[in-house]
């Protein structure tokens, strides 16, 4: 498809660069059963029914942003992919400053070696197993903010370790945080579960990559990152139970989702434990997802090619535009939508 369908303007105002506080007075855009309303996230346990499933991703994001050096040149390193025990890819600024073997150091005892570069990534070998690598970010590293987000203050910085981190976070590796978990407190989640509406967990270990932008013409010729992934047998019981029952399955963002559909790609539902680089766009068949919780996201983005083949191609380009004539905040820290599968109505 061309990916200029899927552009539109976003003013920078628009973007949200904090949390809305506390988390669960965010907005939400109901998009179900035809309509169009202004809703809240507080609205959530009176829109899902009984007997519906909630599916979560769990991941839990690591402080993946280090700012090291290279005998006197700034190094800034982001890492995006675990490769292996101590080995992980990393997007560098200026990376043209590295080259196999060199040196990088994020304090007087944690640093990196090079092992090789290609344009802007390389690969860092940390020297020690995953354990210690996880603890010496904790100490030294910064959370992995998407690029449009700019910070300037400690406690602004600070905030971020706990706003940019969901409360269902449990299995540390993501380097981007399932931003639409980020709308949910302990208080809502009681209100959806006297409900009488379940939830599962999935894990889908969100990369840096879910940032790039679409660069090429026609999304056939786009590239899409892979992400480690995990559907475990009970969680797989579970959706199958729901869905013989009458229940909806309702994915708690496009990362949930995703794991969902690349777990029934062949149609029928089965555990997964791997890499899935699913890439959606409008004419996918959905065999799972009945409903999805997501933010607002980036023009000519996967993201949005994905919510589009849900919702329908004009139907969302109408919701956005009436979030931005309704001042809904957008992006990694901005409001919510509640979209339903159209290829099921």
């Amino acid at each position: 498809m061309r990916v200029d369908i899927f552009d539109y303007d976003l003013p920078i105002e628009k973007i949200a660069s904090s949390p809305a506080r506390p988390r669960d007075s965010s907005r939400l855009l109901d998009l179900t059963e035809g309509k169009t309303a202004d809703r809240t996230i507080l609205d959530l346990p009176n829109i899902l029914q009984p007997n519906d499933l909630l599916v979560i991703n769990d991941t839990r994001v690591i402080p993946s942003s280090l700012n090291g050096f290279k005998n006197n040149a700034k190094i800034q390193i982001n890492l995006h992919k675990h490769i292996e025990n101590g080995v992980w890819a990393a997007f560098a600024r200026p990376a043209k400053r590295l080259n196999r073997g060199d040196k990088i150091f994020f304090n007087n005892n944690f640093g990196a070696t090079v092992r090789s570069r290609e344009a802007a990534e390389v690969i860092l070998d940390f020297e020690t197993d995953d354990q210690v690598l996880l603890q010496e970010l904790h100490t030294t590293g910064n959370m992995p903010l998407p690029p449009y987000i700019k910070r300037s203050t400690r406690s602004d910085i600070e905030a971020d370790k706990t706003d940019y981190q969901s409360i269902f976070a449990k299995h540390p590796g993501a380097v981007a945080a399932p931003t639409a978990s980020l709308h949910f407190t302990r208080s809502l989640i009681n209100k959806i579960k006297m409900r009488g509406i379940n939830q599962t967990n999935v894990t889908l270990h969100v990369g840096a990559g879910t940032f790039l932008p679409v660069t090429v013409s026609d999304s056939i010729d786009h590239s899409m990152h892979s992400e480690w992934a995990e559907l475990n047998n009970y969680s797989v019981s579970l959706i199958k139970k729901t869905k013989k029952n009458g229940g909806r399955i309702v994915a708690l963002g496009t990362t949930a989702l995703r794991v969902l559909e690349t777990a029934a790609i062949n149609g029928d539902l089965e555990t997964f434990n791997g890499e899935t680089d699913l890439f959606i766009t409008p004419g996918f068949t959905f065999n799972v997802v009945d409903l999805l919780i997501t933010n607002f996201h980036q023009p000519r983005s996967t993201l949005l090619m994905l919510v589009a083949a849900l919702a329908g191609t004009t139907r969302i380009l109408e919701a956005y535009d009436h979030a931005k004539n309704n001042d809904y905040r957008f992006l990694s820290y901005g409001d919510a939508c509640l979209i339903e599968n159209m290829n099921k109505i």
